[in-house]
């Protein structure tokens, strides 16, 4: 039989270079033989090594917060960590409440030609007494027009509450008041407040009215005493106010020390912690029964005359 016909060798020295095509783009030799010469380096793009340095920085700043933390919840755990802030309550300036008023155009913002008006609406079955002491206090110190009505929804107020506020016996324009402060009896189930400005959103819950008041005074506290008054706020509510006999026992007791430092609950003036906590004793009646710094705190509370003004409506 015939033999078929030959094909070349591919094989042999110079055959595959001389038939790979030349129309596909070149690739590095990655079987190059033990000692041959590395290709050159690639340039790096300068904004990868941007990248990478913006996220060594963050990751150095994330290790320092972390350290911070770490640092700041072994202080919290350890029973060496309690510490005596009478000293730095000292350190604030507190201003007495009679002095001029603050800027409430900085603090409310301004808005030409219009009054401000702050608007509470509050049930009757439980008035919010911290609230009419701040008013009394802010009467003090701004022009302010006051106002009570009753919505639909109360079938009746009791008449010293119609009268909360008093009587106004000089009426003068309302654009030669600085605030407007009206109360609504409604039926509610907890205080809210709403002023002028647009963007604000409602606030809710007596202490935080009480807080949010109080700030017009102008007052200025470093974060210690900040968080101290919060504190006694939220106990007086919530414990004082709202807890059992055995958690307002604990809180009187808790006062009774803390007065026994300073003639307030936070410092040496008159803030809100005060003015809360004392309502809640009237309305829990456990005023009474309270220990002696307690009961020499809430005469002094009661010679003031936004205090005494209030104890009538008790009666």
């Amino acid at each position: 039989m015939p033999a078929m016909y030959k094909v070349r060798p591919l094989h042999g020295a110079g055959v595959l270079a001389e038939h790979l095509p030349t129309c596909m783009y070149p690739l590095p030799n990655l079987h190059r033989a033990p000692g041959a010469a590395a290709p050159p380096q690639e340039e790096v793009d300068p904004s990868l090594q941007a990248l990478e340095s913006r996220q060594e920085e963050i990751l150095k700043r994330l290790y320092e917060l972390k350290s911070a933390v770490d640092g700041l919840s072994k202080m919290i755990q350890t029973p060496d960590a309690d510490f005596d802030v009478t000293n730095i309550i000292q350190t604030d300036e507190f201003s007495p409440l009679a002095t001029n008023g603050a800027d409430l155009d900085l603090m409310l913002g301004k808005d030409y030609g219009a009054l401000k008006d702050v608007v509470i609406n509050a049930n009757p079955s439980l008035p919010p007494l911290s609230l009419l002491v701040i008013h009394s206090l802010l009467c003090e110190r701004y022009k302010i027009l006051s106002a009570v009505h009753t919505h639909s929804s109360v079938k009746s107020v009791p008449e010293n509450l119609l009268k909360c506020f008093g009587e106004q016996t000089k009426k003068k324009p309302r654009h030669e008041y600085q605030l407007g402060f009206t109360l609504i009896w409604k039926d509610v189930p907890k205080p809210q407040m709403k002023f002028s400005i647009q963007t604000m959103c409602p606030i809710e819950g007596e202490g935080n009215i009480a807080r949010f008041l109080f700030s017009l005074f102008g007052q200025k506290y470093n974060a210690v005493t900040s968080t101290l008054i919060d504190s006694w706020v939220d106990t007086a509510l919530l414990q004082l106010k709202e807890g059992s006999s055995k958690e307002r026992g604990a809180v009187l007791r808790s006062m009774n020390a803390a007065l026994g430092k300073s003639s307030w609950l936070v410092g040496s003036e008159l803030t809100v912690a005060d003015v809360v906590a004392w309502c809640a004793l009237q309305q829990t009646g456990a005023a009474n029964t309270a220990p002696a710094n307690v009961q020499k705190w809430m005469k002094s509370c009661e010679n003031l005359a936004p205090f005494s003004s209030v104890m009538k409506l008790l009666k």
